[in-house]
């Protein structure tokens, strides 16, 4: 393998290009090629970066895994063609970062997971917020024990727009928020349940994922081994946008809001019972206040990238995200989905399953 990798990006919508921005300025890659469908696209980015004439534009994705410069894909096309497009690229030896979810289809993902393992390949999933500074930092925090008995959490994840036309607001928003949950409590879910209600659109081009249409807003329900629960709301029918997720425990609780202008925030206190004199208990606050958590500033698509080079370099497969990570996250939102589908039904996720095996959630696993 050359010092320089060489990339292909299939894709260049608004994620695509700035994969094309963060592959451009690193010195560990070389761009050899860019895919997308739309003529238009290819020229925009072009001119954007001024693409040297040595990197082929085209709408042929197979033309481009024929060229031996190219080792490596990112795909950032709809999750409905993820399958083909990944299993055509690792058959021909490339390594693979792919844009979440990784495919809509369980057993697809799996299949993809043991390809990757049998070509030597690493097979990296851009679920972007693993890679957050604030979720890294507050992965620490929770595993560190400060915020004492975790006790439960809860997220949300809203805003006007955009109403996407292939998936609901489940599988479009939720993987982010149970990504964060998972790595933060360093285990998955073991049940969950979804309900959910649709204003707009109440037919879909996947009936038999989508039965009675697409969800405008989704409840989720997460409860994990350790008995921790956590809510979700989702909505993209909501003038409030809102990207918060928080972990309580008895002694503080973990804010992650994207929003804010300081996005990760400790917000200590707790309870003190007091006994009155008629025998009778009342509860106290009592050590309250808030503290900054102080975070780097390095732009979050740009650690993904580079973790993927590094991972190939090393050949060696994402303790952060992997394929098989990947697999876990669409399994988790098949089982929601079956809860959604029969009004909001309780639904087991065994541990035990194919997709559980491969990967032992490693809180104390860093970027590299």
């Amino acid at each position: 393998m050359s010092t320089q990798i060489g990339i292909a990006v299939l894709g260049v919508g608004r994620w695509g290009t700035h994969l094309v921005r963060n592959f451009l300025a690193h010195p560990q890659c070389q761009i050899q090629a860019v895919v997308d469908l739309n003529p238009q696209h290819l020229t925009a980015i072009s001119q954007k970066f001024d693409l040297s004439d040595a990197v082929l534009l085209t709408d042929d994705w197979q033309q481009v895994l024929q060229l031996p410069e190219v080792e490596a894909v990112a795909i950032a096309t709809p999750a409905a063609t993820h399958y083909p497009l990944i299993a055509a690229a690792l058959n021909q030896g490339c390594h693979i970062l792919a844009e979440k979810p990784l495919t809509l289809k369980l057993d697809e993902s799996l299949a993809l997971c043991r390809l990757a393992e049998q070509q030597q390949r690493q097979l990296v999933v851009d679920h972007t917020y693993l890679f957050n500074p604030a979720v890294e930092r507050g992965q620490a925090i929770v595993q560190s024990g400060i915020l004492g008995d975790l006790r439960y959490g809860y997220a949300s994840r809203t805003h006007l727009s955009p109403v996407r036309q292939d998936v609901d607001a489940l599988w479009d928003l939720a993987i982010h928020d149970i990504a964060i949950f998972n790595a933060w409590l360093g285990e998955l879910p073991s049940q969950v349940r979804a309900n959910g209600t649709i204003w707009l659109q109440q037919s879909s081009p996947d009936p038999d994922r989508f039965l009675q249409g697409l969800a405008d807003l989704v409840w989720v329900q997460l409860i994990y081994p350790s008995g921790f629960q956590a809510v979700i709301h989702l909505c993209w029918l909501n003038p409030d946008k809102q990207r918060r997720l928080t972990v309580v425990g008895s002694q503080s609780a973990l804010i992650f809001d994207e929003l804010a202008a300081t996005p990760l925030t400790l917000q200590h206190g707790r309870l003190e019972p007091e006994l009155r004199q008629d025998g009778t208990t009342r509860y106290i606050p009592t050590e309250q206040r808030c503290e900054a958590v102080n975070l780097s500033d390095e732009e979050t698509l740009r650690r993904v990238c580079d973790h993927f080079l590094h991972c190939i370099h090393q050949n060696a497969s994402s303790p952060i995200s992997s394929g098989w990570v990947g697999a876990q996250l669409v399994e988790i939102l098949d089982a929601l989905t079956a809860s959604l589908q029969q009004d909001g039904k309780p639904v087991s996720i065994q541990t035990n399953s194919p997709s559980h095996n491969p990967l032992k959630l490693d809180p104390s696993a860093g970027q590299s």
